[in-house]
């Protein structure tokens, strides 16, 4: 049986965390606009862009190819900034048995913050490569949403 393992990556942004996490939290959907290059369409299925349970697709851009998946909002915990978010459906699947992308913003002192991108996986098969490309994606998108909210 194959082990669940976790990656993550910390990410340094010039914004308060929480503006970074509402782009996560209430304005996910703005993210084809923020980081167009990467992430091409979000359309909602069930529920709303914000609630535990809704489910989105997305298709957007990892190393060069073009995929898709669905995700539902899993957890949402406002008081530590974070979100949780499981792949229900998509490409990603099948090299990994389950998927789950945790984004948790913490504020720093002097008025920037720190995105961790967190993803908990299992692989279909003992010889499916990590999920690296998906995470070094999380981290250039969160680079862009910075970019977004400087411009703001």
């Amino acid at each position: 049986m194959a082990l669940k393992v976790k990656l993550e990556t910390e990410v340094e942004v010039k914004v308060p965390a929480d503006k970074a996490f509402s782009i996560f939290r209430s304005q996910i959907h703005q993210l084809p606009n923020i980081a167009s290059h990467m992430v091409h369409k979000a359309e909602i299925h069930e529920g709303d862009w914000e609630a535990v349970g809704s489910i989105k697709s997305w298709t957007y851009t990892v190393e060069g190819n073009v995929l898709s998946l669905k995700e539902m909002v899993e957890k949402i915990d406002e008081e530590n900034k974070s979100i949780t978010y499981k792949v229900a459906d998509g490409d990603a699947l099948k090299l990994y048995k389950s998927m789950k992308v945790t984004i948790q913003a913490t504020a720093k002192n002097d008025g920037n913050s720190f995105l961790k991108y967190i993803i908990d996986y299992e692989k279909v098969k003992e010889n499916a490569p990590d999920p690296h490309p998906y995470l070094e994606f999380g981290a250039r998108v969160i680079k862009q949403v910075e970019t977004h909210l400087l411009k703001a």
